[in-house]
């Protein structure tokens, strides 16, 4: 049977291009969507030449109203079959809440809420209809605690990690299966944009690279499970935030998003 096409957001750079690299070395012709389409192409061209896969670019800036359903229409013109979407598409912001950045924040409810439900919501039916296909949002480890400092960025990944867990319940014997990939830090520009370079949690906490994160997350996409959390100390760490009160995990989660150059909080 043919394996059908794999849609991956965010694929210019991080864990967005590790998932096109395994896509394309999985034998799935890949659509590839991103802001920078110059990063895309590039992409595109060495997943073709590696193997020997078809690879589309659609720019797609996903903070825009309705360009999901755009994308989506782009990506099953002809007749594509989506039989993988890759939600990785996200990025948030570092600082107090009311504090300025209310645009990129609401940017980052765009992306990270908005534009993978819409995306979620069109492919399951398509899914269902071609008998099946694997869904995975990259939600975080932020996803099981309260984040002071990324308050709006933490919201939005817990209703990432929601929404999978309850729509692959949903899912279950349909065919259909979704994953919801809970990384903790990864060395990608993510965390530079947020501005977080300087923070505890960057500084204290190992930081793997993309590639193994990626790996991990394809791997339990494959296997269809509901959620998995990348690295030891990561699943450690959300396992104790269900056992401390929730006020105390979000105060130990302002530590750790607190910049080391400052003092600590109280």
């Amino acid at each position: 049977m043919e394996k059908g096409w794999a849609l991956v957001t965010g694929a210019s750079e991080g864990l967005g291009r590790e998932f096109a690299r395994l896509a394309a070395s999985a034998g799935h012709s890949v659509i590839l969507a991103a802001r920078n389409e110059a990063r895309l192409r590039e992409l595109a061209a060495d997943l073709s030449a590696a193997h020997g896969v078809e690879a589309l670019v659609l720019r797609a800036d996903l903070a825009e109203p309705g360009a999901a359903g755009r994308l989506w229409t782009e990506a099953t013109a002809d007749g594509r079959r989506i039989s993988v979407l890759v939600n990785n598409a996200g990025f948030g912001r570092h600082g107090s809440f009311g504090a300025g950045g209310e645009v990129r924040e609401a940017g980052s409810i765009a992306v990270n809420v908005t534009a993978l439900t819409e995306l979620m919501q069109v492919a399951v039916p398509h899914m269902r209809g071609h008998g099946g296909g694997r869904i995975l949002n990259v939600a975080s480890t932020a996803a099981f605690m309260p984040g002071p400092g990324m308050a709006v960025y933490h919201a939005t990944k817990a209703y990432v990690l929601s929404l999978s867990l309850a729509a692959a319940e949903e899912l279950r014997g349909t065919g259909v299966t979704v994953t919801a990939l809970c990384p903790g830090a990864t060395a990608t520009r993510f965390f530079a944009d947020a501005d977080m370079g300087e923070t505890w949690l960057m500084r204290l906490t190992p930081v793997p690279g993309p590639a193994p994160v990626a790996a991990a997350g394809w791997r339990a996409m494959l296997a269809g499970r509901p959620v998995a959390i990348t690295g030891w100390n990561n699943r450690v760490f959300a396992f104790l935030t269900r056992l401390v009160p929730r006020p105390f995990a979000a105060r130990l989660t302002r530590f750790f998003l607190s910049e080391t150059g400052r003092p600590r909080p109280d």
